[in-house]
């Protein structure tokens, strides 16, 4: 057993660069799950930030009727399509079943039109796990999963069995699945190096957690689930082999506790685990101040937790945009802030560190500037399924996004949510609009951050007073029977909504760039002020420390 263990850590030391394209994901992504009994108007909440590099089109994948015989094309790299220097891997096909879904297609898809909503987080897990023989990556079964469940536990269903089948690939992935009743937190990972289809053994280890009813729960990008309680079927599913590749890796022994994020993902060497567990706490600490948990603890904190006052849609957006400010962390202060207090902290090459700052980063707060887009869905009971979910969209870093309504029974969306390239600027896409307006703000943010804030909550404040009349409108249609004309009316609202965001912000664009350009602040009447700097940074910055010319 012994050789055994080592020729897989042996390999999959070797693999692990061929492979890493494939597994690369982000660990950058948060999540909050807010179970019914929680929220403020007894709907399930779910959150996500899909932090990174990656493919922020937004279209809508019509389900169909498929012939006997169809197959569906898998890839492991899906999530990373548009990068110019990715190449797609095909992986294999697998049948197609009958019928399939609508779904909200992006690099981690986010919806279907069963009112199922998904977010997903990466949490590492151990190198020993990686599959390379497995077709399925996370990407590629959420959107398995969406084509063909109805609810969250069918979804569920139906991505696991398809991991177990033909193998998942990865280290350690988290998806919360969501319907209008119930949360589960799934957390899946490799079965390893030698598992092969023909094995016959499941090609996937994996564990599963129903949120509580009055409870919510954040996924930052480390393993949440655990010990396992194997006798309660009904909030814990889990894999067959969950515990016996643990035992032959010598990650677990019997008699011991079963703790799944110390089996199957404990923390990597070399990443300081303050890069997840700061934004678990900064959430926590907003949902739940009186709890006071401790701001620099290495150990998990509770994976669910009650919140001090019924949580809103609204207090989710607040945290998604969150800099870490009035805590000793907060990303606007310092002299790293610069003289306007820009919450952005660009990533550092490694040979940049200072010595003695080989494992060290900037603070992670749960806003950042390479988001690619963003979620908080809003799943009611009491509503059809064509707008049971409610999901507010925004592109780029949520701190300076618009949360736009998007609703599971949209038929289309604007095209300008479909353009894709990051290197080429293009006004005809709604995302260079918020990117644009975000990386402008950072010449002199906390001046421009006002601005942003005002039509952000103007447009916000809109679409929320707006989106119960579209819900009359939409149900008044369909208590007729004129479900045709109900889609169609849905479809246009949401258009409608996006134009309007996208529009707004591109105008928002031209007003910055006009008001603040070379150091100038230019009031409505065309007078420019200078504001220079913070004296306090002036300071920092050694401003006078030298003269403007030596002395004799």
């Amino acid at each position: 057993m012994i050789k055994i263990i080592c020729r897989q850590k042996a390999l999959c030391a070797m693999l692990l660069f061929v492979f890493f394209l494939a597994s690369n994901s982000s660990e950058a992504c948060t999540v909050v799950m807010a179970g019914k009994k929680a929220t403020d108007t007894g709907d399930v909440i779910l959150s996500y930030t899909c932090d990174g590099w990656y493919d922020h089109r937004l279209t809508v994948v019509p389900g169909k009727e498929n012939p006997k015989g169809a197959v569906v094309q898998i890839y492991k790299n899906k999530y990373m399509e548009t990068r110019p220097d990715n190449k797609l891997i095909e992986a294999g096909t697998i049948p197609e079943v009958k019928k399939t879904y609508s779904y909200f297609n992006t690099s981690y898809p986010i919806m279907n039109e069963k009112s199922v909503v998904i977010g997903e987080h990466t949490w590492g897990g151990r190198d020993e796990s990686e599959c390379p023989t497995a077709m399925m990556m996370i990407e590629q079964l959420e959107a398995l999963g969406l084509q063909r469940g109805a609810t969250a536990r069918e979804t569920l269903k139906v991505i696991t069995e398809l991991a177990e089948k033909y193998g998942y690939g990865d280290r350690g992935e988290a998806l919360a699945i969501a319907d209008k009743d119930e949360i589960w937190l799934l957390e899946i990972t490799g079965p390893g190096a030698f598992w092969k289809p023909e094995s016959g053994k499941p090609g996937a280890v994996w564990a599963a957690v129903r949120v509580p009813d009055d409870s919510y729960s954040v996924g930052a990008n480390r393993s949440r689930i655990g010990e396992i309680n194997f006798s309660d079927q009904a909030n814990f599913m889990y894999s067959s082999n969950i515990k016996d590749i643990a035992k032959d890796m010598g990650w677990w022994k019997e008699g011991e506790k079963f703790v799944f994020y110390k089996v199957y993902g404990p923390e990597a060497k070399g990443r300081s685990p303050y890069l997840s567990q700061r934004r678990e706490w900064r959430a926590c600490g907003l949902l739940s101040p009186s709890v006071k948990l401790a701001e620099n603890s290495k150990a998990h904190y509770p994976i669910f937790m009650k919140p001090d006052k019924p949580i809103t849609v609204r207090n989710i957006m607040n945290v998604n945009r969150d800099y870490l400010e009035g805590t000793r962390f907060d990303l606007t202060k310092g002299l790293a802030a610069g003289p306007f207090g820009s919450p952005v902290r660009n990533s550092v090459n490694r040979d940049q560190k200072p010595e003695n700052r080989k494992y060290n980063y900037w603070d992670r707060s749960i806003s950042e500037y390479y988001c690619s887009f963003s979620i908080v869905s809003q799943i009611r009971s009491d509503m059809p399924e064509e707008i049971a979910a409610l999901t507010w969209f925004g592109l780029d870093q949520p701190a300076t996004c618009v949360y736009m309504p998007i609703y599971a029974g949209t038929k289309s969306l604007p095209k300008s949510l479909a353009i894709y390239d990051r290197a080429k600027f293009n006004q005809e896409s709604a995302y260079w609009a918020f990117n644009f307006v975000a990386n402008w703000a950072n010449l002199k943010y906390s001046y421009m951050i006002k601005d942003i804030r005002a039509k952000q909550s103007e447009l916000e404040n809109g679409f929320f007073a707006s989106a119960p009349s579209a819900e009359k409108a939409f149900m008044d249609k369909y208590k007729s029977g004129d479900r045709a004309g109900a889609s169609d009316y849905l479809t246009r609202y949401v258009n409608d909504s996006v134009n309007k965001a996208s529009t707004v912000w591109w105008n928002l664009a031209w007003h910055l760039v006009g008001k603040y350009s070379d150091g100038y602040v230019i009031d409505d009447n065309g007078k420019a002020k200078t504001v220079g700097y913070p004296t306090e940074w002036l300071r920092e910055a050694g401003f006078g420390d030298k003269d403007a010319e030596p002395k004799k």
